[in-house]
């Protein structure tokens, strides 16, 4: 059997997209959803994969780094583009700290807005 917890969290930041022909090349603000899921097959004996609030604790922190910034400025935006996708990746990885030989980090789906995501995957 396999378990997948999610939990969801928000940020509000601003960002401008590097080389991209259009209006979003301009400095322009979104209200991020994220959702963040790990994966595994071995509950612990309480009968739990991992504890949701060391997830959205961990979660925040990291939410932290990306809340109220000017992405371009922030790091590791200021060298890469900060698309969806890369903010998406930048949120994956720094959930690996969960990561043991029973617990992945298995997917991370950022919004830009109610009707657009992208979603990094194992």
């Amino acid at each position: 059997m396999k378990y997948k917890l999610s939990v969801f969290k928000h940020f509000s930041s601003a960002h401008a997209l590097r080389g991209y022909k259009g209006k979003c090349e301009n400095l322009h603000g979104h209200n991020w959803k994220v959702r963040v899921c790990l994966c595994g097959t071995k509950l612990d004996e309480i009968g739990m994969l991992i504890d949701f609030t060391d997830m959205k604790a961990h979660l925040d922190k990291i939410m932290a780094k990306l809340d109220h910034k000017f992405l371009n400025e922030t790091e590791p935006f200021d060298k890469i583009n900060p698309t969806a996708e890369n903010i998406a990746t930048f949120i994956f990885n720094e959930m690996k700290i969960f990561e043991t030989e029973d617990i992945k980090v298995c997917e991370v789906e950022v919004w830009e807005s109610e009707t657009s995501s992208a979603v990094v995957s194992l």
